[in-house]
This record gives structure tokens, sequence and C-alpha cells, in this order.
């Protein structure tokens, strides 16, 4: 997952997967559910997510899910939307290391198409659609916003190249699912406190819990 908050995701996980836990690293816990080893890392940024990726990879994991969150540059999602990303551009400074004649990278058709059906059946709202993956977002500017969205991006976000990347390069499969933090494209910002809008966040946030552990089996 891409966010800072270390500790509170990784108690959220540690509820859900309970048996056989250990912590290979400070960020990071695998235990086994339904019979399967599933491991869930809290990273934030390219480097972080590449470091967790690239080691989990070579020892043998099939499926990665990078969830998180995003900044919207899309006038059409709204809070409370999951976004399946279908694809991202690679601006985040790791990602080319590991696909370096790419400029984008793709999810796995198949976990997109498991993702969308699982939602509709649940009655979810969701969106589909790329998103651009930064280094830095203390730098954006309202032209860089506008421009990434010009170029048809849902959201911006920090991980999803970087994951997706280093999981192709491995031959596994990957998606992001990820929950919009602050409406980037209206003048939005996650500095600007909303009660509502953080409950919206947060039931979206367990949704998302719930469909990477379908998708994980």
């Amino acid at each position: 997952m891409g966010a800072w908050e270390h500790e509170k995701n990784l108690t959220l996980w540690r509820d859900k997967i309970v048996q056989d836990i250990w912590t290979p690293h400070w960020n990071s816990i695998i235990g086994n559910l339904h019979n399967q080893k599933i491991g869930f890392a809290n990273v934030f940024g390219g480097p972080s997510a590449a470091v967790i990726c690239h080691q989990f990879a070579s020892l043998g994991t099939d499926i990665f899910i990078q969830t998180g969150y995003f900044g919207g540059l899309s006038h059409d999602v709204q809070f409370g939307d999951i976004l399946i990303v279908t694809a991202a551009e690679m601006a985040d400074g790791v990602s080319h290391w590991y696909l370096p004649n790419q400029q984008t990278v793709q999810s796995d058709r198949e976990l997109i198409e498991a993702a969308v059906s699982f939602c509709k059946d649940k009655g979810y709202s969701y969106v589909t659609g790329t998103v651009f993956t930064t280094g830095a977002i203390m730098v954006e500017t309202r032209e860089m916003v506008q421009e990434w969205a010009k170029h048809g991006h849902i959201g911006v976000d920090m991980e999803t190249a970087t994951t997706l990347a280093v999981a192709a390069k491995f031959n596994k499969k990957a998606i992001g699912l990820l929950n919009l933090s602050d409406h980037i494209i209206k003048g939005d910002t996650f500095y600007s406190p909303n009660e509502i809008r953080e409950e919206v966040k947060k039931k979206t946030d367990e949704k998302i819990r719930e469909l990477a552990l379908y998708l994980s089996r």
C-alpha cells in the first residue's frame, strides 16, 4: 500500500491475516489466509515500492496488488469510487530501470476483469483508467495537473507504475486499486480537512482491502 501511516495500516492487515504471521521487514507482514500465503507491505514512493516488490518477486510471489491513494485528475471520478488502474505512465524515476524502453506499463488484463466483475457483483462504485505516477508530490503545479489530465489520466500517484513495472520485469501479474484522496483537478488538496470525505475514504479503503483479498486467491 502506498501511504505513510505504517503502523495503522499494518494493524489493519494483521487483523485479516490471522495465521502464522511473521514480519520480514519493519513495514511488511506475511501470513496464511485460506491456505494461501499472503503478504502486505506499507510503502511510500517508488523506491520503497521497488525494494519490496523486487524481493518478493524474486522469492516467487505471483500477484502484486498496489493499493493506496490518488489525486483526482478527472471530473468524472468521485469520492467513494474505487479506481481500477488499467495502466500507469512511468514518471516515478524508478520503473524505467525495470522497463527501459517503455513509457507506460499495463495492469494484468485478467485481474482488471476480475476486479470489475467483483465490484459489479457487490454494487461497489468504481472507475477504470490510467494514472500518472510521479516521484514527487510537493512540486506539482496547476499547469502540470492540467497536462496530466489532458493526457486522459484519471489520477496521479507515486507507486503504481513502479509496482507494475517490477512485476512485469519478473513476469508476474499486477494491478492497482486506488482510493481518491483529493480532487486536485478541482483545486482540492488533502490539506483541506473534511470529516464527511474522510469517512467516505475510510469505507472505500475497506472495500479495496476486500477486493484485494479476493484477487489474491
